[in-house]
């Protein structure tokens, strides 16, 4: 036997246990799992006819009819003649179906909390990301909408993560030495420990659970100047708008913060960030050739009007 196959019958196993359903019923229901998923489906209207439950959920199309006779039995499941073909049964759960099906959701929800209550919240991010690859991988399931994400402040731990990454990708995609890291890791230090929050202000962009980019807004020396520092999209994400939202939420919290100017300091090799900064209005306003990280660069500086 393979060690793949292995580890799959090995997984089977260990997860049947874990969720219980060795059991004869799913989550102390009267439902048998097959059962379950019919509700589920019937719940949701991803199926409306036998033919439909028999294709989505690749079960027998007698045992179907069976487990549906037993539900009519119960008054859990009506069907009523197509309006666009006769000879077709339309099927929908009755009040005492939707009612099974809340009391069955209820009990599979506390089941999973109790699954999840153990572990730590990254713990529980490892696992869920996990299960969404494997559904990816196998059933060719999206993990999530592309273009979801949310902007949030950062969390313990946020913060080692984005110098940690942004060493990784300059050096991935830039050839920029260790000493690149050296520097974002005094800006963040330096952040961190003169935080005032009526002056600036950092945002981590969140991707199914995951660290997709950042953003800080900085104060300087001039208190009518603010400056955007630390912007990175990691490349999973690219192309789906994370840039300029981390870039708008900057500028918008400085005008709230009343500055009157925004100034940042960018590499000309940038071409993505750059034209998200012209898009959002800076100017270029100075350039300068210097050697840092391991190279002869142009640094730039950036101004925009609030």
């Amino acid at each position: 036997m393979s060690q793949p196959i292995a580890e799959i019958r090995s997984f089977n196993r260990f997860y049947t246990h874990i969720i219980g359903l060795l059991d004869e019923h799913l989550t102390n229901s009267p439902f048998s799992l097959p059962e379950a998923r019919i509700l589920y489906e019937l719940a949701h209207e991803t199926a409306k006819t036998a033919a439909d439950l028999s294709r989505l959920l690749n079960m027998d199309t007698a045992q179907i009819s069976r487990i549906l006779t037993r539900f009519r039995a119960r008054q859990l499941v009506k069907s009523t003649v197509s309006t666009d073909h006769a000879k077709q049964r339309i099927l929908s759960l009755t009040e005492a179906g939707r009612a099974a099906f809340a009391a069955l959701d209820k009990s599979a929800v506390k089941q999973a909390k109790e699954v999840l209550t153990p572990l730590d919240p990254a713990t529980t991010t490892r696992l869920t990301k996990s299960m969404r690859e494997i559904r990816s991988i196998l059933g060719g399931e999206p993990e999530q909408s592309p273009k979801t994400f949310t902007l949030r402040d950062p969390r313990a731990g946020d913060l080692g993560w984005v110098v940690h990454r942004q060493a990784v990708l300059y050096k991935q995609e830039h050839e920029l030495d260790w000493t690149f890291e050296g520097l974002i890791s005094g800006i963040i230090g330096n952040f961190v420990a003169n935080f005032d929050p009526k002056k600036e202000q950092a945002w981590i962009a969140d991707r199914n659970g995951e660290i997709a980019g950042s953003v800080f807004l900085m104060r300087t020396d001039d208190p009518q100047i603010a400056k955007l520092r630390m912007l990175y999209v990691e490349p999973s994400a690219r192309g789906l708008g994370i840039g300029s939202a981390l870039v708008k939420a900057c500028i918008e919290r400085a005008r709230e913060l009343g500055y009157l100017q925004m100034t940042l300091w960018t590499n000309d090799f940038l071409i993505s960030a750059r034209r998200i900064y012209l898009e959002a209005g800076f100017k270029l306003v100075h350039e300068e050739r210097h050697h840092s990280f391991g190279h002869d660069l142009v640094g730039q500086t950036w101004m925009l009007d609030l």
